[in-house]
């Protein structure tokens, strides 16, 4: 196993030059960096841990604060978002420390002691107060999603307004006129992204909103089971509906089979997929049609953001908006007639 000084000896640079390249510095050139790094994988170097925190004055670890009350360990989507975020950053030789609390003080403290060279925020609210505390301290953070803030901030986003833009319309071009939301919490800024597109697609069309066939909950499987029976305890029942989750489809697809109805016949439903590796869409006993945005990929590349961010990328640099595609199956059909 390869130190750093017998990668500096066989590659004839000096010791601080291949630092600088194996931690990312964007004074050394592309060409200087791939060769240490192939260098380093063919003489299987392994850092010294200890020495690269002095030398560097950095933890080599990121934060990942997780609120007690969103129960996020219990959430499939998070645990694929993590594991994208862990093996990018495992790839490098830094660590993950993962705690959970509530509110900002563990922010301060891990910022203040220098535990952590960044954080991520998850689940940003339409206002986030750690998004404010964190700029006013000038620590860097990648947030996974958006909110609304007074200073520019580094986020990894998906097109949430566009993607139920385009499922609504797909719907109502299908002859669907009485379309329900299943949304995530009310307070979230995906939650109403999404909402603003389903309201821009209705509008389109000249139909108001009715508030009766919107819901907010939590993205789980019991929230999409009671609010389908809620959508269908009325003489108004939707004949397409919209899921912000899969979690909350699994709920749904359960009541449609005791309200003896078909998706895709009966009722169409599109639901938001993040790709989860546990649970495939086209395995439903109807495929379904989804808006598809890999949620494993959003950890890897906040990663990437959060080790760019500390090499002294500015947070404008680091604002990306990935595409949602739309997945038409056979959970979607032309409306029933009256």
């Amino acid at each position: 196993m390869a130190n750093l000084k017998d990668l500096a000896e066989h590659l004839g640079l000096s010791q601080a030059t291949v630092s600088r390249a194996l931690n990312g510095y964007s004074t050394v050139n592309a060409e200087t960096r791939r060769k240490v790094q192939e260098a380093a994988r063919l003489l299987n170097y392994r850092p010294n841990t200890s020495a690269r925190r002095l030398a560097t004055g950095r933890a080599g670890a990121f934060g990942l604060v997780l609120e007690q009350s969103d129960n996020l360990l219990n959430d499939p989507h998070f645990v694929d978002f993590l594991s994208g975020f862990t093996q990018e950053l495992a790839a490098q030789d830094l660590d993950v420390v993962l705690t959970s609390a509530e509110g900002l003080a563990t922010y301060r403290r891990y910022a203040s002691t220098s535990k952590v060279d960044g954080f991520v925020i998850s689940a940003p609210k339409v206002k986030d107060a750690r998004v404010a505390a964190l700029t006013e301290m000038a620590f860097p953070f990648v947030v996974h999603g958006q909110t609304e803030a007074d200073a520019p901030y580094a986020f990894y986003d998906i097109a949430n307004e566009r993607a139920f833009l385009d499922a609504t319309r797909l719907l109502l071009n299908l002859g669907h006129r009485r379309i329900a939301l299943i949304n995530g919490p009310a307070d979230t800024m995906f939650a109403r992204q999404r909402l603003d597109g389903f309201h821009k697609a209705l509008a389109e069309k000249g139909l108001p909103p009715d508030p009766r066939l919107i819901h907010h909950a939590t993205m789980s499987e019991d929230e999409g089971y009671a609010l389908t029976r809620q959508l269908f305890a009325g003489s108004e029942a939707p004949t397409a509906i919209l899921c912000s989750s899969t979690l909350q489809t699994l709920g749904l697809t359960r009541r449609l089979r005791e309200e003896g109805l078909e998706m895709g016949r009966d009722v169409s439903v599109i639901s938001h997929d993040d790709g989860l590796s546990s649970m495939k869409t086209e395995n439903f006993s109807v495929p379904l049609t989804v808006t598809r945005a890999p949620i494993r990929e959003a950890g890897q590349e906040i990663a990437r953001m959060l080790v760019a961010l500390g090499n002294g990328a500015s947070v404008e640099t680091q604002q990306k908006t990935a595409p949602v595609e739309l997945i038409v199956r056979a959970s979607t059909s032309a409306a029933p007639q009256e």
